[in-house]
């Protein structure tokens, strides 16, 4: 289902496949002049060396962004160890190289055991070139300025991380894996993590996202040219989030901000999007004591 009709202003969600080279704001601004909109956002950034999904919101279904930034998300990437860059990744610049003798002697069970330690829940620093805040500025623009960069650890999940492949080679040593994680998951620091326990250290030389919550790369289009199709903001805020099916008398009520009296019972989870007979998404709804309230609203004519 389209989110844009025909003579309306552009409006729902655009699944795109970011190519290596270009930043995410790039991407952004090229959705922009093919939909002839300043009106997009987007639900994460990628680094430009990365590859893969992003969620750019169009028109009024930006407003639907606040609810899929923080969704679990899937990376094939790939580690080499031996070698770390002071950004993590194959973009920065080579801080030190592990002896080759020390690279070859790491085994298969050191690599499993090494692996193991960075599942489940951890505490993750983040790579200190990285777009987190510190002081109110961003904190690779102050490493690139030569400042000392202190980010504090985060809670994350890393829920599978499965080496694919291994290749040796003379002072290196490449892993291919697949990593599913939760939304603030850095995987450069994985990379940065694993290298670093081993003692050989380690960066990222190849990062693709493939999933984004329900959503996949599959879906996703490369060529942002004029025309190019959106999902409505309907058909992803269900997909995401639930639905709380409502009649036509109580879309009306959401949207003019009154509570639906004693239908909390109805609802299928915490933050639902509640949609009228006809499929269009009047907004996000929640519970307030046993009745249902709007918490984001969209327009009718935006739906």
């Amino acid at each position: 289902m389209a989110g844009d009709r025909l003579g309306a202003a552009p409006n729902g969600i655009l699944l795109v496949d970011k190519p290596g080279g270009i930043t995410s704001h790039d991407v952004v601004a090229r959705a922009r002049r093919a939909l002839q909109t300043r009106r997009i956002g987007h639900a994460g950034t990628l680094d430009p060396m990365a590859t893969g999904l992003l969620i750019l919101g169009v028109g009024a279904a930006t407003r639907l962004l606040t609810y899929l930034v923080g969704l679990d998300k899937t990376y094939e990437a790939t580690i080499r160890l031996g070698v770390s860059t002071d950004s993590d990744d194959a973009d920065g610049a080579e801080t030190a190289r592990a002896d080759a003798a020390a690279v070859a002697a790491v085994t298969d069970d050191a690599l499993r055991a090494g692996v193991a330690a960075l599942t489940g829940e951890l505490a993750q620093v983040p790579s200190r070139v990285s777009a987190i805040k510190v002081g109110g500025r961003r904190a690779y623009d102050l490493a690139r300025a030569g400042e000392e960069v202190e980010l504090k650890a985060r809670r994350v999940t890393v829920s599978r991380f499965d080496v694919l492949a291994v290749r040796r080679a003379e002072g290196v040593l490449d892993l291919d894996v697949v990593v599913d994680c939760s939304s603030g998951t850095y995987i450069r620091a994985l990379a940065r993590d694993l290298g670093a326990a081993l003692g050989v250290g380690g960066h990222l030389t190849a990062l693709r996202r493939t999933r984004i919550g329900p959503f996949d790369v599959a879906g996703a289009v490369a060529d942002l040219a004029p025309g190019v199709e959106l999902r409505s903001a309907a058909e992803v805020a269900a997909s995401v989030l639930g639905v709380f099916a409502v009649t036509a008398d109580e879309a009306r009520d959401l949207r003019h901000g009154k509570r639906l009296i004693g239908a909390a019972s109805r609802l299928p989870s915490p933050t639902p999007a509640a949609l009228d007979p006809a499929g269009r998404l009047v907004g996000v709804v929640e519970r307030r004591g046993e009745d249902v309230k709007s918490v984001m609203n969209l327009a009718e004519e935006a739906s």
